[in-house]
């Protein structure tokens, strides 16, 4: 009797696994490659970036019926996936299938709710596919520069579209747009006649593409005037809209983009509270240090001025304004070096990483930045953008190498390049999921850069100088006031004054670091506190495996499975790791 319940039970766990197997088959061809193919006839800037170019050569126009018909494949997409009984799949379906239906969802809200194209006018560039297709060598030279003819055809028609769907927005966004679309003008200008002029075309096929490179310069051109008069009219009528949110509209981006199953509110309150303990521990370390800097001075009794004074001094120690990029570009075979000497986790030699100043499209919103090749197109390059000091005046420039200091620069070349943005992305494209690679959550991918910062420093860089823990403690309540800051502006409609002082007088930043800020946080809602929202719960997740474990836990078996699942939320990849995958093999 036994034996034969013994049978039935296996009987049924066959059933059930081959039932689970045929429905995840089932999902898989239902979202599998022919569906992102529909995806990217929609997207293929998008397509671009992540290495897939068979629709290179698309340009949709964001006019009204553009919109209409993306919303209407967007809904049918949606009830699709409604169409699966999530308890028949497998975890890691459900997962997929989970992502898929938050990303379509978040879209549909964005056009449909948030209407961000609305007041959004920097959304409309032309430059970084083009850029992408004219440096990228996936096909013969003549052959992308054909492809890259076909968008400029389309140009003129976009930024057309552009301009009528422009409606009601924040001067900040229109600014910035107009620096940038200067930047178009850049990617389209004389060095790209002279690649056309250098190239295998035939005389021919140059002179068609010049005769439709001159109508799309003219379009870029006639966006930015248009524009400056938007501008020059919203600054005398203060016709602009407000760049806040507000809290429905801040909640549910939230919501979508952070995917913690909280909310701001919470986090904000938790980093009130982590504000709080930085602060505490940052005063144990100026206390050690002091006698060291200020042998003869007694300490300020207030601990904020005192950790601030002696940040002040440790930040006179810092590369030069024309050393800047150069020093970056010294220190990222050092990181490297100093994982594989630590075990850390694995990297991949074959993909270099390119050091580059930032291209004048994308400058603006931050002082570096990755460009990393999608899963498509695995093997191009990954570029580390840093911006140069050109533009800025000796007291912004003396400003902004004070906030990089010696120790404040290495965690930021760990964040984004080693073994941050850059390695984490790496393995991210060698995920078995595609839809975990290429729907990726942002608070994952910030997380894991400021987790990498934390557990580099565990490890022994920086040789566990408490100069080092201090600056990166600064740099931890950089992350954390990211979130007070973002919630504080677009919730509870903080003022610029009071965003520079918690800024400068409790975070400890420089001034053009925290202008900056206020700059970002008014062309940006929620990012900011992607960071602290994802190195929180990588921190936490990542202790209480070790608590779990015990001398069990392997740091590089943790790392290598926690990167594996793409850039999946935490939670999600919670739900899929083990306990005995954070353990050696």
């Amino acid at each position: 009797m036994l034996i034969r319940r013994l049978l039935l039970s296996l009987c049924l766990l066959l059933t059930l696994a081959t039932a689970r197997a045929n429905d995840d088959a089932a999902f898989g061809k239902a979202f599998g490659d022919d569906w992102l193919a529909q995806y990217w006839q929609y997207n293929p800037d998008y397509a671009i970036s992540v290495g897939y170019y068979k629709v290179a050569g698309l340009l949709p126009v964001p006019d009204a019926a553009g919109r209409k018909a993306y919303l209407r494949w967007l809904d049918s997409q949606i009830k699709r996936l409604a169409g699966f009984d999530v308890a028949q799949l497998s975890p890691a379906a459900r997962s997929d299938l989970a992502m898929l239906k938050t990303q379509l969802e978040s879209e549909r809200w964005s056009l449909t709710t948030l209407k961000s194209w609305q007041w959004n006018p920097s959304a409309y560039n032309v430059a970084e596919p083009i850029a992408i297709l004219l440096s990228t060598p996936y096909a013969p030279e003549p052959e992308r520069l054909r492809t890259v003819q076909q968008r400029l055809l389309k140009v003129p028609a976009y930024y057309a579209a552009a301009k009528k769907a422009v409606e009601h927005p924040t001067r900040e966004y229109t600014r910035i747009a107009i620096e940038q679309s200067a930047g178009a003008l850049d990617v389209l200008g004389a060095s790209l006649e002279q690649q056309v002029a250098g190239s295998a075309l035939n005389a021919k096929q140059r002179t068609a593409f010049l005769a439709a490179l001159k109508p799309a310069r003219a379009a870029v051109t006639d966006y930015i005037e248009w524009l400056k008069a938007l501008d020059a009219k919203q600054a005398a009528d203060g016709s602009a809209r407000s760049f806040r949110l507000g809290d429905a509209l801040y909640e549910q981006k939230f919501a979508y983009d952070i995917q913690s199953g909280s909310t701001g509110k919470a986090l904000y309150e938790r980093a009130l509270a982590e504000k709080e303990r930085l602060h505490a521990r940052m005063a144990v370390l100026a206390d050690q240090l002091w006698p060291k800097y200020f042998a003869e001075q007694k300490p300020p009794a207030d601990r904020v001025q005192k950790i601030a004074q002696l940040i002040a001094k440790l930040s006179e120690q810092h590369t030069t304004r024309e050393g800047f990029v150069d020093e970056v570009k010294r220190q990222i075979p050092l990181l490297e070096a100093f994982v594989r000497e630590k075990d850390l986790l694995t990297q991949d030699a074959s993909r270099p990483l390119q050091v580059r100043e930032t291209p004048i499209y994308q400058r603006g919103f931050s002082i570096a930045s990755i460009n990393a090749p999608g899963p498509y197109d695995p093997t191009a390059k990954t570029y580390y953008n840093v911006s140069p000091l050109d533009d800025y005046t000796p007291e912004q420039a003396e400003s902004f190498l004070r906030e990089y200091n010696r120790w404040q620069l290495q965690v930021l070349n760990i964040h984004e390049a080693v073994p941050g943005h850059y390695v984490q992305l790496l393995h991210a494209n060698k995920s078995p999921s595609r839809i975990k690679t290429l729907f990726g959550n942002g608070a994952m991918v910030e997380g894991w850069a400021v987790y990498s910062e934390k557990m580099m420093l565990e490890a022994g860089w920086g040789g566990h100088e408490p100069e080092m823990e201090l600056i990166h403690s600064k740099w931890l309540l950089r992350v954390t006031t990211n979130t007070l800051l973002d919630y504080g502006i677009h919730v509870l409609n903080w003022d610029e004054q009071k965003v520079l002082d918690l800024i400068r007088n409790e975070a400890f930043q420089s001034e053009t670091e925290a202008r900056g800020k206020w700059r970002r946080a008014t062309l940006s809602q929620v990012q900011l506190t992607s960071y602290f929202a994802g190195y929180s719960a990588i921190y936490d997740y990542r202790e209480r495996l070790k608590k779990e474990l015990g001398a069990r836990f392997d740091l590089k078996q943790f790392h290598e499975h926690f990167l594996s699942y793409g850039s999946a939320p935490v939670a999600v990849i919670e739900s899929l790791m083990k306990p005995e995958d954070a353990t050696k093999p």
